[in-house]
């Protein structure tokens, strides 16, 4: 009499063991609701660089040469790496809603780029042009943040899985853009009155004592000094030679090509190479091989040729 009952309690307890099995299987091949606590997972910049299916394999081969390029030259001009500390970091700005970083380098279009910057990190409000953003209010400290503010740990973790990137320029062609716009601007006169004519600021530039003094103005520091490109692997060089397409190439890899374009330049009084060759035209050879020595690096790094028309060569 008592075996009937002995099996409808293993039947019983087998068909709740069953019954729990189904509603596990089926609680996890439901997709679950996202929350604000479970945000929906985006690929990151870094890992869609590696994506070849992503971009063009042509710009894929350009920016990979770049890169091997780069720590070619590092590995070749540089005798020793040391450890970064915070006052390396303060040119990098951090978008961490986006995962990038961005080393900005003045005359080499950084006012746009901070103006991109600060429509994605939200800090334009409800702006999408970035060109509607006054120059002077994207240059404002505290607009964007830097790699600097962050924790070592902050910094070590962003510096390992954020697209790193910085947009570099033939250093001649910097040099004189800062030059024109420093000193022949009327609303620049205390950079004239501290700095002098084109020939006391060569003279300035090159002078060893400068440097022991105070550091160069970051308008006319060089890049491998800005950036570390050196101690910093950076994933994406642009060049302010291929801006627009470079621009577009790294807002692609972030995913936010349609929410945010980078502004087109229509500036005809850009500086150009022949503008570079005119300031250098009254410059003596001892002093034109003085100031390549000073940009060498740049030079070096960045896979730019010694100009035509300096007469030292």
């Amino acid at each position: 009499m008592r075996k009937p009952k002995v099996i409808r309690i293993i039947f019983a307890l087998s068909l709740g063991c069953f019954v729990m099995v189904i509603v596990y299987f089926n609680s996890n091949l439901k997709p679950a609701r996202r929350t604000a606590e479970w945000p929906e997972v985006r690929r990151s910049p870094l890992q869609a660089l590696y994506d070849s299916d992503q971009v063009e394999s042509a710009v894929q081969a350009l920016h990979q040469s770049r890169r091997e390029l780069l720590e070619e030259g590092c590995r070749s001009y540089t005798r020793k790496r040391r450890v970064l500390i915070p006052e390396d970091l303060k040119h990098i700005i951090v978008d961490d809603q986006h995962g990038l970083l961005y080393c900005y380098v003045p005359k080499v279009a950084c006012t746009n780029w901070k103006r991109v910057l600060m429509v994605l990190t939200g800090m334009a409000g409800s702006q999408r042009d970035p060109l509607a953003i006054p120059a002077n209010e994207a240059h404002v400290s505290g607009n964007l943040r830097t790699l600097s503010e962050y924790t070592t740990s902050q910094i070590n973790q962003r510096l390992r899985s954020y697209l790193k990137f910085l947009f570099v320029r033939e250093p001649f062609e910097r040099l004189v853009s800062a030059y024109r716009n420093k000193f022949t601007r009327s609303y620049n006169t205390a950079f004239h009155k501290r700095y002098g004519t084109k020939i006391e600021f060569v003279y300035y530039l090159v002078d060893p004592a400068t440097q022991r003094e105070e550091p160069f103005n970051e308008h006319w520091e060089r890049v491998h000094s800005l950036c570390h490109p050196c101690l910093i692997h950076y994933d994406v060089v642009g060049k302010y030679e291929t801006l627009e397409q470079d621009s577009r190439y790294v807002l692609q890899l972030a995913g936010v090509e349609q929410e945010v374009s980078f502004p087109t330049s229509s500036k005809s009084t850009r500086t150009t190479g022949d503008m570079a060759a005119q300031f250098f035209q009254n410059i003596s050879p001892f002093y034109q091989k003085k100031l390549y020595n000073l940009y060498r690096m740049d030079f070096l790094l960045f896979n730019y040729s010694i100009p035509e028309y300096l007469k030292f060569t």
